[in-house]
């Protein structure tokens, strides 16, 4: 548990022609760094639980297992939401047309794997972000005022 921030949710939606239901809670330091992470829920008849956990030294372990290609990452992205875009943006806290480079670990999902991924946010007004990934990957993203993803083209709308 940590004594900073802490983020919430739960998603609905179809993987691959089946439903899933994902519950998730990032607990974070003061910083927007990820301490630890919960995933439960399900993929059509498959339960998923997921327990990530970060060090202070930022050694990662998903279900106890050490994750030595995402070591030094500050950041957890969850692969099926947007609100993880939320840390660093906050921690950064961006001035308009400044930008920021982020190594995140990127829970890929349905494969259950944590995998580095090198990320740039550039604030571009004041509640867009031009988002990249590596390969290529672009997006221009809406958030509200405490920096929470409310539109991702082709992948999220807040409603």
């Amino acid at each position: 548990m940590s004594s900073g921030v802490v983020l919430e949710g739960t998603t609905v939606f179809s993987e691959s022609g089946r439903p899933c239901r994902l519950d998730y809670r990032v607990d974070c330091d003061p910083w927007f760094r990820t301490v630890s992470a919960r995933v439960l829920g399900w993929l059509g008849a498959v339960s998923i639980e997921l327990e990530i956990t970060a060090a202070p030294e930022r050694m990662w372990t998903l279900n106890g297992r050490p994750c030595p290609k995402v070591q030094g990452c500050e950041d957890l992205d969850l692969s099926f939401t947007p609100a993880t875009n939320v840390l660093p943006i906050r921690r950064h806290r961006l001035a308009i047309g400044a930008r920021a480079s982020v190594r995140a670990a990127w829970l890929d999902f349905p494969n259950v794997a944590l995998a580095p991924l090198e990320q740039v946010y550039e604030r571009v007004a004041e509640s867009r972000y031009r988002y990249e990934s590596a390969g290529g990957f672009k997006a221009m993203l809406e958030t509200n005022g405490a920096g929470l993803v409310t539109h991702y083209p082709g992948l999220w709308q807040c409603e």
